[in-house]
């Protein structure tokens, strides 16, 4: 395995440009989830590495050959689509063994191999059975066994489980990555979800426009966004405008202090995360009235939903956490904002 590398990388389809030039390393044997919303350029970047569309511009290579216009049959790379194409008249065994068959590996042979990924995917036993008496989890079972077959340098999947139900998509967003780790082989992943691709990446790159925003580990994703976008896009975040005077932020009438540098009078965007924000009476700096206008209990989490004098704000304590004069909804409270969780970042208007 070596690893697969992009250099400016582009790609337009007449005048629109989908991908804009990019740099990427996706480094062998981790996996990489490419993250944004619909029409972000993700999934025309996934079919360049595959060799289903040609770049406008740039290179891409895999341990130091030029793949670039390499033909996607000769790419020896397996992938999974949303749509898992199989093929309902065969045996799920015959699926499996499908691109074995027909490059001339003898069907014995084929269908041990096929046997033998069955069990990887924990399907042992369902050889003989029909497409149509598989469940969604197991179809996609089948579909990543015969991407498997013909041993991929490479793994790509295009949004695997938007068809499956939430509890399953959990349950193998979990398997996939058990599955990938003991494989040990490079794998990209196109997704919108956010906790997917927090739960199954060594490394996210999220996207937005045809950019590429932010790469780098999900926790530091979720931590350090590099910009508005990515705060936004991972997770929950409450957002201010406000402006950047002497050395403060200020929001309306509020004046918060907070760890960021700026030039004065900067229009800014301020962010921090709901289990940031503390309800209490203590006293210490950045702290503001605020009214409870809902309060939500989600089992693991309880939500309040604040109207504060810097605009509406959402709260949360993990069950369990000690909350010594636990709000109710009418009531008036105090929230504290910690200066260090605060992530300002300049207000620019996006195309």
């Amino acid at each position: 395995m070596h690893d697969l590398v992009l250099k400016g990388v582009s790609k337009s389809f007449g005048n629109t440009v989908a991908v804009e030039p990019i740099d990427l390393t996706f480094g062998k044997g981790q996996l990489t989830a490419l993250l944004g919303p619909s029409g972000c350029g993700k999934t025309t970047l996934l079919r360049m590495l595959a060799g289903l569309e040609e770049p406008t511009i740039g290179q891409i290579t895999l341990g130091g050959e030029d793949i670039t216009f390499k033909r996607a049959h000769k790419r020896k790379f397996g992938m999974v689509f949303q749509s898992f194409a199989l093929f309902p008249h065969y045996t799920v065994r015959e699926n499996v063994a499908y691109s074995l068959t027909i490059s001339g590996v003898a069907k014995d042979i084929a269908f041990a191999k096929a046997d033998e990924l069955l069990n990887t995917v924990q399907l042992g036993g369902f050889g003989d059975r029909r497409i149509g008496q598989l469940s969604g989890g197991q179809r996609q079972r089948v579909a990543i066994a015969r991407a498997l077959a013909q041993e991929p340098k490479v793994f790509l999947l295009d949004e695997p489980m938007s068809a499956l139900d939430a509890k399953l998509r959990e349950e193998m967003q979990v398997e996939l990555r058990m599955l990938q780790q003991s494989l040990g082989i490079t794998t990209i992943v196109v997704t919108h979800d956010q906790r997917e691709a927090m739960t199954m990446a060594d490394k996210i790159v999220v996207m937005s426009n045809g950019r590429v925003e932010q790469v780098a580990p999900p926790q530091e994703i979720y931590h350090k966004p590099a910009n508005a976008f990515v705060a936004d896009f991972i997770g929950k975040t409450n957002f201010f405008d406000g402006v950047f005077e002497n050395g403060k932020v200020q929001i309306g009438q509020t004046i918060l202090d907070c760890d960021a540098g700026f030039i004065e009078g900067s229009d800014i965007r301020v962010a921090i995360r709901p289990e940031q924000i503390y309800i209490d009476t203590a006293p210490d700096v950045n702290r503001i009235s605020a009214d409870v206008t809902f309060v939500r209990d989600l089992g693991p989490v309880q939500e309040y939903h604040l109207n504060s004098e810097i605009g509406p704000l959402i709260v949360e304590y993990a069950a369990g956490e000690d909350l010594a004069n636990k709000p109710i909804m009418g009531q008036k409270t105090t929230v504290r904002l910690p200066p260090d969780a605060l992530q300002v970042f300049p207000r620019e208007p996006r195309p």
